[in-house]
């Protein structure tokens, strides 16, 4: 985080940029910088003041139970010290993040009455509400999703895992704890508030520096050149010794804006009040920052033999007093009691004669605090029977003729299936479900991803299934496709659909959905499903699906490469998927997806079928790489290419395990013509294939030889590609399209 200054003296009437700053300002500027225990930076804060007429200060709370005095009095004290310097103060109802952070058992309806019940304490307890705004989090983010959401992702981009991890105080947690893949998206949220609600100053307390830090740097990353001042007011301590701060959890620990005086007394009494000492005296921190900015004098009634009665005008004499023993801590805590009282009093009376307000703290009391992480129902990946023949859940159902067909063929595509029964029962009683596929745009398309994915569709398509073609813009950006550039990352998009258009896909029953679109259209009900997915796994989960984005869990992260997988299994309910269509690589994400389902006992699970991954071209490579342009066929390549690529391609005699040349023939060539032809002047004849049985059965003997295969490879990808070629070299808009992508720049 950025080196800090805090509270720098400066010059009265100047500042460092030579802007001459009028009482008037100076003022204004000591009102607001008494609102802070300290300030990142002074001179900024002076400047603003002496700019900007009304500037907007952000602060919230996460309505989460019963509303102690440190949220109460001093946050009134605050705002209405703000208001009067002229600053507009907009309040934060965090109730998403209440949620994320599992308050309240993540009920959002309990948590919105313990938003009105707060409003209404502010509202009795004196805060001025001119110039202030109530906003509720869910409702301003629902109604700006679409400016929200991406500079929720950017900041997610651009910080580490490790940077995000070090803002956890701010949810009273540390990073070495077990934390949730929520408490990730919360800080990167959080960091977005401040510049979605355009704040010029955060007041928070002290224990939310470190997110405010964050949105500083983030500045500095996206050359902004008005940071936000950061003002961090006091934390009040708990009751008892060693307590930081009060705790809603601990009653004994905390006076709520509405006890009675006996509660207040009661538990005054029995505060931690070390007679002669200042230092961690919760009582003394009471009247020093509640009492003595509320009334400007602290007043202790006793008898003459004790000194008889005194007020205070300052904070120095009364830790004088205190300190020699003029001050007993019996005088000072009845003195408190009776300050805080009569503070406290119009608040009980309006919750004793206001219907409204006496219905939400009478739910809210019963309320039950809590802030257990619902982590999934394992840390691990559930019990799987993978293509198993049956199960209870299929057993005794009779298919049609029709539905059996259907089956086979939509079995085919799958070189793994989780469940088969799942799938069978679905097809006999489902004639049209859903399939969900989907692609990140990032350079151009090898044949894995054009012909696999046209023969894949092709078949579902004809076994009666709507296949959803996702075009996962924002997820290229959140892995730093192109370098994140969404511009790119489009024209990359249509450039596939061009391909799978030339390249023979059946677009009957599909649909291209860009998912920024369709994110951004239906986003009131996809982000919270984001959210609970994120509530509900441990990052140790989530980390574990880092393979569907290319990256094992050991490589040093962005928060965006957390947010990724979550945002992936959203989109399976998002579309009402039936069947996820994936490669074997997103079974982890899948899979998550299902444990979802058990977790919050949705009967309905996604059935995953996973197809094969295709090889690079040489030995080793587990997948073909657009950074690796040898390890690949694209779907442009001209004939020469292609027959250069497969002639320098990895392909052993008699060697069927890891030969990526006879991969092709099983994967592509046979699905696509269901035949391979191989022709041979000196090798046995012309030969064809209709089983790759029978081609293993010849290359393993070696009548099948490899320059043969590959001669016979290199035809049958030259006829499936010609089509594709063709339509780049006379179709404008197609060849426009190549060349832009073919000038970006792979990145990662």
């Amino acid at each position: 985080m950025e080196a800090l200054s805090i509270n720098a003296p400066t010059q009265a009437s100047t500042l460092p940029s030579g802007l001459q700053i009028s009482e008037e300002v100076e003022k204004r500027y000591n009102v607001v910088r008494s609102v802070g225990e300290q300030c990142i930076h002074d001179d900024e804060l002076k400047d603003l003041l002496a700019k900007k007429a009304a500037p907007v200060c952000y602060d919230g709370f996460e309505p989460s139970g019963r509303m102690h005095i440190a949220q109460g009095l001093m946050k009134i004290m605050n705002v209405n010290k703000l208001t009067s310097a002229g600053c507009r103060v907009k309040i934060w109802i965090a109730d998403w993040f209440a949620y994320m952070n599992n308050k309240l058992g993540g009920d959002l309806k309990k948590i919105r009455v313990v938003g009105e019940y707060f409003k209404e304490i502010f509202q009795a307890a004196g805060m001025n509400s001119e110039n202030v705004e109530f906003l509720w989090s869910s409702d301003e983010i629902n109604a700006k999703g679409d400016e929200y959401w991406p500079l929720v992702m950017d900041i997610a981009c651009r910080n580490s895992l490790a940077q995000i991890k070090r803002c956890m105080p701010i949810m009273g947690l540390s990073e070495n704890e077990e934390l949730s893949a929520a408490h990730i998206l919360y800080v990167c949220m959080q960091c977005a508030d401040t510049f979605f609600l355009e704040a010029d100053i955060c007041q928070l307390g002290m224990d939310q520096q470190t997110v405010n830090l964050l949105a500083r740097d983030y500045c500095d990353v996206v050359k902004r050149e008005n940071k936000p001042v950061i003002l961090s007011h006091h934390m009040l301590p708990g009751l008892q010794q060693g307590q930081k701060k009060m705790s809603k959890s601990d009653p004994s620990s905390a006076i709520f804006m509405e006890d009675e005086e006996a509660e207040v007394n009661v538990k005054i009494k029995k505060a931690y009040c070390p007679p002669d000492i200042v230092e961690g005296n919760p009582c003394l921190e009471y009247v020093k920052h509640i009492i003595l900015p509320w009334f400007s004098e602290f007043t202790v009634e006793r008898d003459e033999k004790y000194g008889g009665n005194r007020t205070f005008k300052s904070f120095e004499d009364i830790t004088t007093d205190y300190e020699s023993g003029q001050l007993h801590p019996k005088d000072l805590k009845d003195a408190l009691s009776k300050s805080l009282n009569k503070i406290l009093q119009p608040v009980r009376d309006h919750f004793k004669t206001n219907s409204r307000a006496k219905n939400l703290l009478k739910q809210v009391k019963g309320y039950k605090v809590t802030r257990v992480i619902p982590t999934a129902s394992s840390t691990k990946e559930e019990d799987l029977s993978i293509n198993t023949s049956a199960s209870s859940s299929a057993a005794g159902l009779q298919m049609s003729e029709e539905a059996e067909m259907k089956y086979k063929i939509v079995r085919s595509i799958g070189e793994e299936c989780i469940q088969e029964d799942e799938l069978k029962n679905l097809l006999a009683k489902k004639p049209a479900p859903i399939c969900y596929d989907g692609f990140e745009p990032s350079g151009r398309m090898h044949i894995a991803q054009g012909v696999m994915k046209v023969t894949n569709v092709n078949k579902l398509t004809s076994a009666g299934c709507q296949v959803k073609i996702w075009i996962a813009d924002w997820f290229a950006q959140l892995n730093n496709k192109l370098g994140g550039d969404l511009e790119r990352i489009r024209v990359v998009g249509e450039y596939f659909k061009e391909i799978w258009q030339a390249g023979g896909m059946n677009n009957d029953k599909v649909e291209f959905l860009w998912a920024s679109d369709e994110i951004n259209g239906k986003g009131s009900k996809y982000w919270p499903l984001v959210m609970d997915i994120a509530r509900r796994n441990n990052l140790r989960r989530i980390l574990r699906c880092g393979q569907i984005m290319g990256r094992s869990e050991t490589e040093v992260l962005s928060a965006a490469q957390i947010l990724y997988p979550c945002m992936q299994c959203a989109d399976i309910f998002l579309l009402e998927a039936d069947i996820c269509q994936l490669g074997m690589d997103q079974r982890k994400v899948n899979m998550l997806a299902r444990e979802y389902c058990a977790d919050i006992k949705r009967k309905n699970k996604p059935i995953i079928l996973s197809h094969h991954m295709l090889p690079g071209l040489q030995q080793g490579q587990e997948k073909m790489s657009k950074s690796d342009p040898s390890s690949a066929i694209f779907m442009e390549d001209e004939e020469a290419d292609v027959n250069e690529k497969i002639s320098k391609a990895y392909c052993p005699p008699k060697t069927v395990e890891g030969n990526p040349c006879l991969e092709y023939v099983k994967y592509i060539v046979l699905p696509r013509f269901n035949e391979f032809k191989v022709e041979s002047e000196k090798n046995g004849g012309n030969k064809t294939f209709n089983s790759f049985e029978d081609i293993v059965a010849d290359y393993e003997t070696g009548e099948l030889h490899p320059e043969d295969l590959k001669k016979a490879l290199m035809k049958a990808l030259n006829i499936t590609l010609q089509p594709v070629r063709d339509h780049f070299k006379t179709n404008e808009r197609a060849k426009n399209l190549l060349e832009q992508v073919k000038a970006f720049r792979v990145t990662r």
